[in-house]
C-alpha cells in the first residue's frame, strides 16, 4: 500500500486531459460542433476547477491537452455519464439553446475533465475520435 505522499507523487505525476464528446446523429455543421465543443470543454472546465482545483491549473500549465470523440446517440451519452458520475469524473453536458441546427434542449455533446487520462480512458477508450 502506497503511502499519502507516494500516492501524491503518484497522482501528480500521471497525464491530465480533457475529452470533448460531440453527437454525430443530430447533422450539425462544422460551426455548430465546434460551438459546441468550446461549450462542452469551457462547462467542464469550470467544474473541474470548482472540485479539483490543483488538476485543473496542472491541466492549464501544461498545454490544455484536449480530445474530441464521436458519440453515436443520445443513449450512448446517457450511458457514458452514467459511468462517469459513478467515477466521480467531472464533467458537464451541453444543451443547446435550439436557435438554429437543433430543437431546444437537445444534447449535443459533454465536456469530460480536465482529469487524469487513465481514469478518463477507461470510460471513453473505445470511442472514435471526431
Amino acid at each position: 500500500m502506497l503511502s499519502k505522499e507516494e500516492n501524491a507523487s503518484r497522482h501528480s505525476e500521471r497525464d491530465i486531459k480533457q475529452v470533448i464528446l460531440i453527437r454525430k446523429d443530430l447533422g450539425m455543421g462544422v460551426g455548430k460542433i465546434a460551438a459546441q465543443a468550446s461549450h462542452a470543454s469551457l462547462g467542464s472546465y469550470m467544474e473541474t476547477a470548482e472540485r479539483f482545483p490543483k488538476i485543473a491549473s496542472k491541466w492549464i500549465e501544461e498545454g490544455q491537452t484536449k480530445i474530441v470523440l464521436k458519440l453515436k446517440d443520445a443513449a450512448q451519452s446517457s450511458e457514458i455519464k452514467k459511468r462517469l458520475k459513478e467515477a466521480k469524473i467531472p464533467f458537464k453536458a451541453i444543451k443547446d439553446a435550439g436557435q438554429t441546427q437543433v430543437p431546444p434542449g437537445t444534447e449535443t455533446a459533454v465536456g469530460i475533465g480536465p482529469y487524469y487520462k487513465d481514469e478518463i480512458d477507461k470510460i471513453t477508450g473505445d470511442l472514435p475520435l471526431l
